[in-house]
């Protein structure tokens, strides 16, 4: 199955510490050796946000070119309005983002790949399916 992966699970994979062999960034190095990763903007926005340095900037993108995004439609976007509403009701909190994550996992028959635990949370009221490690 294809994954989306969250951005804090790339948040730890392209921490400073190259030798990071926590088992997210070794699940990660997994499904990218397999081919299953899938992007969308929003994530790609996060992980390229805040870097100081333009010389960085520039290299994690050149990297991050071999993961183009998937497309976002339009009912993707109502689809994870709906879920915001319906989990705010729950009083579940969450990002757009992370709904939108959601959102387009669901349309893809996708599972998402975090280490926020919100995503547990909304997995209780939303058809989503999280990756767990092989």
């Amino acid at each position: 199955m294809k994954v989306i992966v969250d951005t804090s699970v790339w948040s730890l994979a392209l921490r400073r510490d190259k030798h990071d062999s926590t088992a997210p960034v070794q699940e990660l190095r997994h499904i990218i050796h397999d081919h299953r990763v899938q992007m969308i903007g929003p994530i790609r926005q996060e992980i390229l946000s805040g870097i100081r340095s333009e010389s960085q900037f520039k290299n994690l993108r050149k990297h991050l070119e071999s993961f183009p995004d998937l497309p976002i439609l339009t009912e993707d976007y109502v689809t994870a309005a709906q879920f915001f509403n319906h989990c705010r009701s729950k009083g579940i909190q969450g990002s757009n983002t992370d709904f939108l994550i959601c959102a387009v996992a669901l349309r893809n028959k996708f599972s998402v790949y975090t280490t926020d635990k919100h995503f547990e949370l909304f997995s209780k009221h939303m058809q989503i399916i999280l990756h767990k490690a092989d």
